[in-house]
């Protein structure tokens, strides 16, 4: 990729009425994943992600505890950055739509949907969810278990009347079925079949103000009314970007990353609203699946919800991270629990990555002064050495560019096991008293091979994969993909008269906590 190309990534806005929750954390790192990936991989990327803070939801909330909206908006806000910068994920602006630019940009679209003359005064009469935000059609409703009206989310709903703008959605049938037609617009398939069937039901107009409550953004010209929360919310995207000054070159977005259950406002509410206002629509949105607790979703009712900062205390955030990349097929539900994270830490990152650097790097400061020298090398040498470039250099990046994490992963840690193979029948503890010249050339074989394979798992393991460049003496500017392809740079340490020294250990085993043996 040439560097010149932008890659624009945003996670959803996370509603600040609670703490932040394991599903939150999954949607960050993903997403940072990628932009670290992007980053590595030549482009200029910008990642954006925040909190959505208006609604009625957010209302009531401070009511229940006697405050006002924008006070609990201000705690709220700052535990979502918390858990962003506890677990390292690189963001350029961390939005909030409380903010002042953020209303003058959403009041902007306003203004040019206005202009399109796709907003009209109206009466609004039907179905709301307060949690979800949004408004069903009677058709849509399921029925509870005490007969009372739920959402197809199973969230309660309320009949609401209340004078209303209006957008008109139903105008833009046409133009959303052939976008969603559209192929690599929206993934995964499931997701896609979903929207299109949806749309072919019919589009209803939308809408798009209340009056009922004031924590909004105020509808230009029409006083008592503000935004529903989702024109504002989607507009987020926008105002990170200077919406409605210039944009730059990052718009249209690269990728929307977002739980499955707000597809609909991502793929036929927005891209309507970006027409409308005569703006390019995102490139791809992509709708994830959930985690899981053990199988279960989380709810305050059932006990089990997570704080993913305890999590990343318990087990190290690396490790978490590594975690939620490998053991879920991302697009599909996946489940986690504490064992699942000890096993999988200790299995693949202590007993065979971690322990394939102490053992090599060890086996080199203590059995070759630490000093690297040029060598000679075998077809087993070669042999190894192409398999764990193919899966660094090829593998991987195929797969995290298609955000298949757990299948390039997969490739990564088959080249971790091939190198473990490797030392185990090459011995270079016994070849230390038959033959030192081999010993020299298998362990810096292994040393090669653990350079590529930390600048390829750095989007997983930033920190870690770090420490382990470090150790091995790669230069800060020498950690990119291109750098993979580059030839010359063993010589180069060696002509520099670099030493390893003896290793610190970069994953240490796990123990699973006495709670949740």
């Amino acid at each position: 990729m040439a560097e010149t190309t932008p890659f624009y990534i945003t996670t959803a806005i996370s509603y600040p009425n609670g703490r932040p929750h394991i599903g939150h954390a999954y949607e960050a790192i993903a997403a940072d994943v990628i932009a670290r990936f992007q980053r590595l991989s030549g482009r200029r990327v910008r990642f954006q992600t925040g909190t959505d803070e208006h609604g009625l939801k957010m209302a009531r909330k401070a009511e229940e505890q006697g405050r006002t909206p924008s006070d609990l908006a201000d705690e709220m806000s700052g535990y979502f950055r918390e858990m962003c910068d506890a677990l390292n994920v690189s963001y350029d602006r961390f939005i909030r739509t409380s903010e002042p630019d953020h209303h003058r940009a959403s009041q902007a679209i306003w203004q040019a949907m206005e202009a399109s003359g796709d907003l009209y005064l109206d009466r609004y009469e039907g179905w709301y969810s307060v949690r979800d935000e949004a408004y069903y059609d009677a058709s849509e409703l399921v029925e509870g278990e005490g007969g009372e009206k739920l959402s197809p989310q199973g969230t309660p709903v309320e009949w609401t009347v209340e004078e209303s703008w209006f957008f008109r959605l139903s105008k833009y049938e046409g133009q959303l079925l052939e976008l969603l037609k559209s192929p690599g617009f929206l993934e995964p398939a499931s997701r896609r079949n979903e929207m299109i069937a949806f749309v072919e039901l019919g589009l209803r107009d939308l809408s798009v103000s209340r009056t009922s409550f004031d924590w909004g953004v105020k509808v230009p010209g029409s006083d008592g009314h503000v935004m529903y929360v989702w024109v504002d919310a989607l507009t987020n995207y926008l105002t990170g970007l200077g919406y409605p000054d210039d944009m730059g070159d990052m718009w249209p977005a690269s990728l929307h990353l977002i739980g499955k259950d707000i597809v609909r406002f991502h793929t036929i509410y927005w891209p309507a609203f970006l027409m409308s206002a005569k703006l390019p629509v995102p490139e791809k949105v992509f709708g994830h699946g959930f985690l899981l607790n053990r199988g279960q979703k989380e709810s305050k009712s059932l006990g089990n919800v997570t704080d993913p900062l305890e999590l990343a205390e318990r087990f190290g955030v690396d490790a978490l991270r590594y975690f939620l990349m490998r053991e879920v097929a991302f697009g599909q539900d996946g489940s986690y629990s504490p064992e699942a994270i000890v096993l999988r830490a200790n299995a693949e990152l202590a007993n065979s990555f971690g322990n394939l650097a102490q053992r090599t790097l060890s086996m080199i400061a203590k059995n070759m002064d630490g000093r690297l020298e040029l060598f000679e090398d075998q077809e087993v040498d070669r042999r190894l050495r192409g398999d764990v470039a193919d899966a660094c250099r090829v593998q991987l990046p195929r797969d995290f560019e298609n955000l298949s994490f757990s299948t390039g992963i997969e490739a990564w840690l088959r080249a971790v096991y091939a190198c473990n193979q490797y030392v185990d029948e090459q011995a270079p503890w016994a070849l230390k008293k038959t033959d030192p010249a081999r010993m020299k050339a298998v362990l810096q074989t292994l040393f090669v091979a653990l350079r590529d394979l930390a600048i390829a798992i750095q989007p997983a393991v930033p920190s870690k994969a770090a420490a382990l460049l470090d150790q091995l003496g790669i230069p800060e500017g020498e950690r990119s993909y291109a750098a993979l392809a580059d030839t010359d740079w063993f010589n180069r340490l060696v002509a520099s008269g670099f030493t390893v020294a003896p290793p610190t250990p970069l994953f240490p085993r796990l123990e699973l906590p006495a709670e949740d043996a």
